[in-house]
Formats: C-alpha cells, sequence, structure tokens
C-alpha cells in the first residue's frame, strides 16, 4: 500500500499548490490549459489502447462494462457523492464536484493506476506507483489551479481504489496474466481518451457508467480458466 499512500499525498500536495497560484491565473489562461490537458489525456489514452492484442475483448468489454455501470448508475453516485462533498467543503467553489470527479477518473482508471496497484499487490514493487505519483502531482497543480479544491479529495478514491486493486491482486495473482493486464490497461486507455473528450466539452460522456468495463477482461479470465477455454 505504500505505492497507494504516497500518490494519494502526491495530489493533495499538488492540489494544494494549484490552489495558492489559482488567483494569480488568468480566465483565458486557465481555458487554455484546461484544453491543453484535455489534448494531453486523450493522446494519453490513445497510446494505452492501441496495445491491446484482443480487440474484440475490448469492445465487449465496454458494451457490457457500460451496461453494467448504467445499472449501478455509478455515474449519477460520484456526482452526487462530489456535490455532498461540496455541500460541506466546497461552498465557495462551484466547480467542486467538477473538479472531484474529472481528477478522481484521470487518476484512477488510467495504466499506470492499474499495473502499478498490481505490481504493489503481487511483487511490492511500488516504482510504478511513485512515478505515477510524480505525474499525479504535476497534474493535480494544473487541475487545481483552474477546478478548485475537489481534485485534492480526489486522493480519496484513489486511495481507495488502488488500494483495493493492491489487496485484491495478492489473491488473484494466477488469474492476472500479462495479457490480461494488457487488455484492462487498454480499456482504460479508452476511458482515458473520453476523459479529454468531456475536458474539451466536446461531448458529455457518462465515464463513471463504464468504469466497470476495466475489469471484464479480468472476470473473461476467471470464466476461461474455470471452463477451461
Amino acid at each position: 500500500m505504500l505505492g497507494t499512500v504516497v500518490n494519494s499525498f502526491a495530489i493533495i500536495l499538488g492540489s494544494i499548490f494549484g490552489i495558492m497560484i489559482k488567483q494569480g491565473i488568468k480566465e483565458e489562461y486557465k481555458k487554455t490549459i484546461m484544453d491543453g490537458v484535455g489534448l494531453s489525456v486523450i493522446v494519453i489514452g490513445i497510446m494505452g489502447a492501441i496495445k491491446s492484442e484482443n480487440t474484440i475483448l475490448v469492445i465487449i468489454s465496454i458494451v457490457l462494462g457500460s451496461i453494467i455501470g448504467e445499472v449501478i448508475g455509478i455515474e449519477k453516485k460520484l456526482n452526487s457523492l462530489g456535490n455532498r462533498m461540496e455541500g460541506k467543503f466546497g461552498k465557495e467553489d462551484s466547480n467542486f464536484s467538477k473538479g472531484f470527479v474529472t481528477a478522481s477518473l484521470v487518476y484512477c482508471v488510467g495504466a499506470m493506476a492499474i499495473v502499478g496497484a498490481l505490481e504493489s499487490g503481487l511483487l511490492g514493487d511500488h516504482s510504478t506507483l511513485f512515478a505515477k505519483s510524480i505525474l499525479d502531482g504535476i497534474s493535480s497543480i494544473v487541475f487545481a489551479s483552474t477546478l478548485g479544491i475537489g481534485v485534492a479529495f480526489s486522493a480519496i478514491a484513489v486511495f481507495l481504489y488502488q488500494g483495493l486493486i493492491t489487496i485484491l491482486a495478492t489473491y488473484l495473482k494466477e488469474l492476472l496474466t500479462p495479457d490480461i493486464i494488457l487488455e484492462m490497461s487498454a480499456v482504460g486507455g479508452i476511458l482515458i481518451m473520453a476523459i479529454g473528450i468531456n475536458i474539451l466539452e466536446l461531448k458529455k460522456i457518462r465515464i463513471g457508467n463504464m468504469l466497470p468495463a476495466i475489469f471484464i477482461p479480468l472476470i473473461y479470465s476467471i470464466f476461461a480458466s474455470f471452463f477451461g477455454l
């Protein structure tokens, strides 16, 4: 869990610094910065998605995961949580919920979050999460300078998400083959692309409802192992 703890603290520290410099950045600068971040996020997502070696599995994962997410209503629950937190901690910050949800998704669905947490649980190797901590710390400065204090609270989502994967990895090590991890990362790459589209406000995609898609390749691996496929 050390890597996840460091990652969470890096986001909090970066957010604090971003909030400190927020007032010194002109609105037009903030808009241009967020456009740049959105484009960068899309490129990062593409780089992760094209690594897939089983496109059919990725497509099925997105479809099934989206259906599951819609039934559960994950996006609605995330926004509701963000709004409740905004009422308690961000009364003067109209972007609190947006900052919390956007940053939580960016930091949780990426390949480094998945692979890093798995390496931490399977091998006790925290190097990927340490590297992610640096990247997240820097990006949280940008996010917080434009979206406010809500970004800092995304550290809670990161801690719970990566921590859970780290713990589960110790029990699922036989099923988490390199091929399955690759496909999970590819699905995550597609979701990261969607986040970039949302940041650019090209289209509102309910990314939260797609989150279960990341774990469909793992579920496929469990069924394939059970039935000897």
